[in-house]
């Protein structure tokens, strides 16, 4: 049995996160006119996260909604969960959206939030920013900030926990028997 290979700690997680929001700046020159967008389930604490870091920084307040992408997803009918709800309180069209997501994989969740994105308007831009990039696209979809590039094989998992959701922080690398 092969243990869990620690990637991330709590103290990783938070420096990775402070420098996704200064990023974020620089590259959208300030936050005038941007969002995030979080999807669900661990891209939205992420994406809270960094907009306290955003307001750290610039002392502007940074909406963030949640968007839900099951019913957008392509392998919807194999999957038992039932949709949540998503919650954009705000007008998209002509914002930057920044996505937020703790893992970039094959590119297929990504996707499927731009689909349901176009539910709520039609932003400027979107750009993506996720805790985890793993590598093993399937679409040519890329994050324009990454906390961390982590090249795994296709039969590894990448785990991240969260405080909000899990308890603790922390991204686990777990073997393909999931151990």
């Amino acid at each position: 049995m092969n243990e869990p290979k620690t990637l991330l700690e709590a103290g990783d997680i938070t420096r990775a996160l402070k420098r996704v929001a200064h990023e974020i700046i620089e590259r959208n020159r300030g936050l005038e006119n941007v969002v995030l967008v979080g999807i669900r389930t661990r891209g939205v604490p992420l994406a809270q996260r960094i907009a306290e870091h955003l307001s750290d920084i610039e002392d502007v307040e940074v909406p963030v909604g949640t968007l839900d992408i099951a019913l957008h997803r392509d392998d919807f009918h194999l999957r038992s969960s039932a949709p949540k709800t998503s919650q954009i309180r705000f007008d998209i069209s002509g914002k930057t959206v920044v996505l937020v997501d703790d893992v970039l994989f094959t590119g297929r969740t990504i996707r499927a939030a731009l689909d349901a994105l176009n539910d709520y308007g039609r932003p400027r831009a979107v750009q993506l920013a996720v805790l985890i990039d793993r590598g093993h696209r399937e679409l040519p979809i890329r994050a324009d900030f990454v906390g961390k590039n982590t090249p795994t094989s296709r039969d590894e998992r990448v785990h991240v926990r969260l405080d909000e959701s899990d308890g603790d922080d922390e991204v686990l690398l777990l073997a393909a028997d999931g151990k």
